[in-house]
């Protein structure tokens, strides 16, 4: 693309389509091409300490970054995909300098921009890479931040994915306001009475710590 005369290629990326917990977390990457970063993968190919190195050094040498996040309340509003288009969306809007060209991983946005998606982006294009590996750190640290709110539903370590400690969780506590009552493994636990006096001590307790 720079080749072809686009000076600002963004790459794109979003994490957490899939967990039943929080926001869809996107990120926009400008790499610069004087100041490369060895190592660029999937996220989900490296080690945690591998991605928080990582993601230092995209945060210092890119020419531009930015985080989006899509809160679940809005993913059961329009849906997973549509919220992690428009996480995608927002993410770009907030690059400076702007972009000109747009690597996605797998998915289009909606914006008046040249861009092209790519299946298995992240694995590889290292701009997509980049975006994978800064959203993921961020939506990882949101994680374990809501797991001290929450701590009996093991945030911190399944990420709010669907695990069967995590679908325990959901069972024997109910939901809490951040799941995503429209995905299934949620849903069908939440036909349940939700075990209020658990939840008012899950709350005390963090509040105590």
């Amino acid at each position: 693309m720079r080749a072809r005369g686009f000076q600002a290629v963004a790459g794109v990326d979003e994490v957490g389509r899939g967990s039943l917990f929080g926001a869809v977390v996107a990120a926009a990457v400008v790499l610069s091409p004087d100041r490369p970063i060895r190592g660029l993968n999937d996220s989900k190919q490296l080690e945690a300490d591998r991605r928080e190195i990582l993601a230092e050094r995209i945060r210092e040498r890119a020419v531009a970054w930015a985080i989006a996040a899509v809160d679940a309340a809005t993913i059961d509003s329009i849906n997973i995909y549509q919220a992690s288009r428009l996480a995608m969306r927002l993410a770009v809007a907030r690059l400076a300098p702007a972009p000109d060209f747009l690597l996605v991983d797998a998915v289009a946005i909606d914006l008046p921009l040249p861009q092209r998606a790519l299946i298995k982006g992240d694995a590889r294009c290292h701009a997509i890479a980049a975006a994978s590996i800064i959203a993921k750190v961020y939506r990882d640290a949101c994680m374990r931040a809501w797991d001290v709110v929450f701590p009996a539903y093991g945030l911190a370590s399944h990420k709010g994915y669907c695990t069967a400690e995590h679908c325990r969780a959901i069972q024997e506590f109910g939901p809490t306001p951040l799941h995503r009552l429209s995905f299934e493994p949620v849903r069908a636990r939440s036909l349940f009475p939700v075990n209020y006096n658990s939840q008012m001590e899950l709350f005390e307790t963090a509040g105590a710590a």
